[in-house]
């Protein structure tokens, strides 16, 4: 019987350890409290961010709390409701009413968490960095064992005045967050009211930016710290968080979006032909967000410049996505692209199709008549 106890007690550290291994974890999300009236008055935080990374974490069996700065109800930016991650989330009561209910970061406990994700969009410029309990949370996570400072798009202008003693806790570390080339082509409306440009201010603390090409999914894992370039970057970043606590992501289904986005990196890098790209859209055309893919096509003709590869590369995805996807905002735009490069014979089909179907047909045939002048 002695021989008994004292194997138990031998097995006592042992297990507990499995169980603090199989205990739980818990994440702390952060919204900003700025947003009003669906940002039209003020921005607030991105809404596809938060439904995506929220997923992300209960399915993988976190527990998770929302908190922001104000605490109680906070307003997203304007959303789609129909994307599916969002759809996911207004259709479980319980989720939908988490915005409405933050906890006031002055009242968290810190401790409590394994994690800290903090959400971007546009909000989160004016009133995180400055929020000094949400500086407090992500310190005391900075200093213990086994945590998780996490962060995506704007989020990590959170950053921006977190000091451990003189030193900021981002000198010297990777990260990324929405560039400022995306600022240039996406930001538009607010970004001359930021206090300062996100990527330019992170460099300044010291810290080491790395980017992928505009919008593209981009994920920065640097010791604790975990950062996505942009809101196409949620999932990946929210997942990087599951691994960093030691677990492995359970399997899901990528969204439209993501697909789309993967697609076109593919196509930018060279990694696949267009025409694999198009047996892709063949063989599983709602797997894509084509729409999307289309749009991208333009903003990087928009951002080429002088760059005729970028150009061309632009050119290919609209024309890539047409049988799926016919805006004829798009192929005004292309067709004038093709007149610029000096390639009438490839804009004039497009011009006539425009005038055949009646739209945008004025426009239309002024180009078409400046093509055959």
């Amino acid at each position: 019987m002695k021989n008994v106890w004292f194997t138990l007690l031998l097995l006592l550290p042992a297990l507990a350890f499995f169980q603090d291994e199989a205990k739980q974890k818990k994440v702390l999300m952060v919204l900003s409290s700025y947003g009003k009236d669906e940002g039209a008055t003020r921005p607030g935080y991105e809404f596809d961010e938060f439904s995506q990374a929220y997923l992300v974490f209960t399915s993988n069996n976190f527990e998770v709390d929302i908190a922001s700065p104000l605490g109680g109800a906070v307003e997203s930016d304007r959303y789609n409701p129909g994307k599916p991650y969002n759809k996911a989330m207004l259709e479980n009561a319980k989720y939908a009413e988490l915005p409405n209910n933050t906890l006031r970061t002055a009242d968290v406990d810190p401790d409590k968490y394994d994690a800290v994700y903090v959400v971007g969009g546009k909000g989160a410029m004016f009133d995180l960095p400055y929020d000094p309990s949400l500086q407090d949370i992500i310190l005391n996570l900075y200093k213990r064992e086994q945590t998780v400072i996490a962060a995506v798009c704007h989020g990590p202008a959170v950053f921006a005045n977190v000091k451990n003693g003189e030193e900021f806790i981002i000198n010297e570390v990777r990260l990324t967050g929405f560039t400022n080339e995306e600022e240039e082509l996406f930001g538009k409306k607010w970004v001359k009211e930021f206090p300062f440009k996100l990527e330019d201010h992170l460099k300044a603390r010291g810290a080491i930016f790395e980017q992928a090409d505009f919008m593209l999914a981009h994920t920065t894992v640097s010791g604790k710290f975990v950062t996505g370039q942009n809101p196409f970057s949620t999932p990946a970043s929210a997942e990087a968080v599951v691994k960093a606590l030691g677990m492995e992501p359970v399997d899901r289904t990528p969204y439209p979006d993501e697909n789309a986005m993967y697609l076109v990196e593919d196509i930018l890098n060279d990694t696949i032909t267009l025409d694999e790209a198009k047996g892709r859209l063949d063989a599983n055309t709602d797997a894509f967000d084509i729409e999307l893919m289309a749009v991208y096509g333009y903003y990087r003709i928009l951002a080429a410049g002088e760059n005729k590869e970028a150009i061309a590369k632009g050119i290919d995805l609209i024309r890539l996505t047409t049988p799926y996807y016919f805006n004829e905002n798009l192929q005004l735009f292309l067709a004038k692209t093709y007149v610029s490069l000096e390639k009438q014979d490839m804009a004039m089909p497009i011009l006539e199709e425009l005038i055949k179907k009646d739209l945008l047909k004025e426009q239309a045939e002024e180009v078409l008549q400046q093509v055959k002048s």
